[in-house]
């Protein structure tokens, strides 16, 4: 008995020492990393207001952790209500200016803009892993996406038209006007630290607004370096300002100026609600992209490897932390057996790990408060009936990692069925009929993405037009382009976001009679 107990001491011992090296290993990349970032001059911890990098007024600091090792990458300043005042200042100081440069003047900057990104992809991509933690092919696809806003938004600068519409009296015309609405507020997310800013800020300066960025305190150095870009394209200063820290503060100035036109936000639902419950009193223009419960829907007659490929990298993407993440995974009864051993197959290949490293696939949550969500969403499901097929625990190197999971046996009575997990936690729920599986993924207050998965055309036509989405990917898991509008019905925001459509959310229509004409 005694030898037994010295050999398990010994392997867990053991095991206890691999990970002691696989965590210093981790930490070293991590500092190699960032010293490259530093030589590039992407590295900034200061906010940005009216083109200076500034401190805050009273010293405060905020510290931005790597998820994957809990290091303290760098201290940024903690703002408030003063610095949010200055910096609405600086951008309503540069609107008049900023407006009225021409269409061709501004694309060229946000052109120049979009090649600075390119340029220094590399260090953008390794920026996002640090402090945000998705695998570094992931941030690299990030900073593509991201830039390919810019580029596009550069281009639609160009192509802001007004109309002339036929007057009922021969001695007037009538014209319409596009004019940009003014002062942005844009506030961010920390899932897509440089994506969820440039859908944002790229159409905002294209159409002649300035705008006012408050990222999330988690990942606000990739926004910095990104604003840095933006000063290097020759967009003057002022129009684009970063300012974070105190989100209460910073938000309430922005929603209570009345230099502060439009109020932009990527987030959760109940955020969401407040922010347009304060825009109120100025009357804001909103855009709002919130939460999501997104269905995936597997029929019987669809291809199992297009299923199970397109369902994996709609669940699993940046560890399930997006608001487009696939929540419920209906499958009908047909096909559920085979396609959940496939789906299992290609889960347990994942590999989970510091995004820093080669062949990872998933890196850790934000916070420990991210993984505490994900735990009190499997109990309620274990404890309702629901099985754990696959994962359902923190992993084997700690911090915020969590193993890929499968649930099974899934019903609308679970919060898994109910809410958004923003985890990666997959949960497979049988049905019968075409009509049940359109019943059960419209049987939330969200309806931002959905997907679905058949070989028949008229099915895809008739359950496209059901479902009660802003978004619908059929036999495909990954949607968002920056040429397609990005935004959701009911409670899961206001507006679009990305193509044409999305201009028009930074422009007001004016109507101009011209009369007596002779």
């Amino acid at each position: 008995m005694a030898m037994r107990h010295f050999a398990i001491r010994g392997r867990r011992l053991v095991s206890s020492h691999r990970l002691l090296l696989l965590r210093c290993h981790m930490s070293t990349d991590a500092k190699g990393a960032l010293e490259r970032i530093r030589e590039s001059g992407l590295l900034k911890n200061q906010a940005l207001i009216g083109g200076s990098w500034i401190d805050s007024y009273d010293g405060k600091t905020i510290e931005v952790q790597n998820p994957a090792t809990g290091d303290v990458i760098a201290k940024v300043p903690c703002m408030g209500s003063k610095e949010t005042s200055d910096a609405i200042s600086s951008a309503y100081s540069t609107y008049s200016s900023w407006s009225k440069l021409t269409a061709s003047a501004r694309s060229k900057s946000l052109r120049n803009w979009y090649d600075l990104m390119i340029k220094h992809k590399d260090e953008l991509a390794l920026l996002i892993t640090l402090e945000q933690g998705k695998p570094l092919k992931e941030a690299i696809g990030e900073v593509n996406y991201g830039a390919s806003f810019i580029e596009f938004f550069s281009e639609e600068a160009k192509r802001i038209y007004g109309d002339i519409i036929p007057a009922p009296l021969s001695d007037r015309r009538l014209l319409v006007l596009k004019q940009p609405v003014g002062v942005i507020g844009a506030i961010t997310p920390w899932n897509f630290p440089l994506a969820m800013i440039t859908r944002k800020v790229g159409p905002a300066l294209a159409s002649g607004c300035t705008v006012v960025v408050k990222p999330s305190e988690y990942t606000p150095l990739t926004a910095l370096a990104a604003a840095d870009l933006a000063l290097q394209a020759g967009i003057p200063p002022g129009a684009l300002n970063v300012v974070m820290g105190n989100a209460t503060e910073i938000g309430d100035t922005l929603l209570k100026s009345t230099q502060v036109r439009k109020i932009t936000f990527t987030g959760s639902t109940a955020v969401g609600k407040k922010l347009m419950e304060g825009s109120a009193s100025t009357v804001k223009k909103v855009s709002l992209e919130l939460g999501g419960n997104a269905p995936c829907i597997v029929f019987d007659d669809a291809d199992i490897d297009v299923a199970v490929k397109g369902s994996l990298a709609a669940k699993f993407r940046n560890s399930g932390q997006t608001c487009v993440c696939a929540n419920r995974i209906l499958v009908q009864e047909g096909i559920y057996e085979k396609f959940a051993k496939a789906f299992v197959n290609a889960v347990q290949s994942m590999q989970v790990g510091n995004g820093l490293l080669d062949n990872i696939t998933q890196g850790p949550l934000i916070n420990e408060a991210a993984v505490q969500k994900v735990e009190k969403f499997i109990n309620d499901a274990t404890t309702k009936g629901a099985n754990v097929i696959l994962g359902g625990k923190r992993h084997s190197l700690g911090m915020t990692f969590y193993e890929p999971t499968i649930v099974s046996n899934v019903n609308k009575d679970m919060l898994l069925f109910k809410d958004e997990v923003f985890g990666p936690v997959a949960p497979l729920v049988p049905f019968k009929t075409e009509q049940d599986a359109i019943n059960m993924a419209n049987d939330t207050n969200a309806g931002l993405a959905a997907y679905i998965f058949t070989e028949s055309m008229s099915k895809s036509w008739r359950v496209s037009e059901a479902l009660e989405y802003g978004l619908v990917g059929v036999n495909e898991g990954l949607i968002s382009t920056e040429v397609a509008p990005f935004g959701g019905v009911k409670q899961s925001g206001l507006g679009r976001e990305g193509s044409k459509y999305g201009m028009d959310e930074y422009l007001e229509v004016k109507y101009v009679c011209m009369g007596n004409l002779k």
